[in-house]
C-alpha cells in the first residue's frame, strides 16, 4: 500500500532562518541607537567568549549598547555613503565594519571608552585551531594531578601513559604543543586538563564617530575607501 503524502515525519530540531523581517528589526534598532547615543564606535574582537562578552555588555547597559551580527546589515543601517547616512558622517563607520567587528553606541566620554576597552582582557582556555603562545612539554614521570580513572582518556589525547600502582605515569617526554603552531583538538583538551590558558579575549577600538568628529584608532587599517566627506 503506498504511503500517504500526509504522513511525513517532521524534524523538530529544524529552526526557521532569520529572514527579511529580522534584518529590518536590526536595522531599525541601530538607527534608533544612532538617535539615542552621543557617539558610535566600530570595534574588533579576538578570541570571542560569549559569556564574557555578555557580562561586559551587561556592565555598560545603562549607558551604552552593542551590536554584533552581519556586517552588511549593520552597514545598511548606518548608510554606505554620505547620501544615505543615518547621520552626517556616520557612513564612515560602515566602511570599517570588516571581519570580526561590531558597533558600540554610548553616552560615555571618549576617555572612559578608551579606558574600558584598553584595560579589558579575559583569559580562557584556547580552542582547537588556535595558535599556541608557548611550548608546553611534559616530562617523563608520574602525573599525580590526575586520578587513575583518567588514564584511558589521556591515552586518547596522545599521551604515552600507563598505570603504575594506581598512579598515572608518563613513560616518555611528551610535547603537548609548540609555540606558533595550531592546536589540535587533543592538544586543546590536554591544555584544559593542565589548567593552562592560552587565549585572551580582547576588544579593540577601530574608529569613533560623533556629530563633530571622526577618529581612526588603528593606523594599520586600509583607509583608501573612507572618503573625507
Amino acid at each position: 500500500m503506498p504511503k500517504s503524502k500526509r504522513d511525513r515525519p517532521v524534524t523538530l530540531s529544524k529552526t526557521k532562518k532569520k529572514g527579511r523581517e529580522h534584518k529590518e528589526l536590526i536595522v531599525g534598532s541601530i538607527r534608533q541607537a544612532v538617535e539615542n547615543y552621543g557617539s558610535a564606535y566600530v570595534f574588533t574582537f579576538e578570541n570571542m567568549r560569549n559569556q564574557k562578552f555578555k557580562e561586559f555588555r551587561e556592565q555598560l547597559k545603562s549607558s551604552s549598547r552593542f551590536f554584533l551580527g552581519s556586517n552588511k546589515v549593520m552597514q545598511v543601517a548606518l548608510g554606505r555613503s554620505a547620501s544615505d547616512a543615518a547621520k552626517p558622517g556616520i557612513h564612515k563607520l560602515a566602511k570599517l565594519l570588516k571581519g570580526n567587528s561590531g558597533l558600540f553606541f554610548t553616552n560615555l566620554s571618549k576617555e572612559e571608552v578608551e579606558r574600558l576597552f584598553g584595560q579589558y582582557e579575559e583569559y580562557d582556555f584556547a580552542r582547537a585551531g588556535s595558535i599556541a603562545i608557548e611550548k608546553v612539554e611534559l616530562k617523563e614521570g608520574p602525573l599525580e594531578q590526575f586520578s587513575h580513572e583518567m588514564e584511558p582518556f589521556l591515552r586518547k589525547q596522545g599521551l604515552p601513559v600507563r598505570l603504575n600502582r594506581g598512579v598515572i605515569e608518563l613513560v616518555a617526554d611528551h610535547i603537548v604543543c609548540e609555540e606558533g603552531q595550531h592546536l589540535s583538538p587533543e592538544s586543546a583538551r590536554t591544555l584544559r586538563l593542565l589548567g593552562i590558558k592560552m587565549a585572551t579575549f580582547r576588544l579593540h577600538i577601530v574608529c569613533r564617530w560623533s556629530p563633530d568628529d571622526f577618529e581612526v584608532y588603528i593606523e594599520a587599517l586600509d583607509l583608501s575607501d573612507v572618503d573625507s566627506s
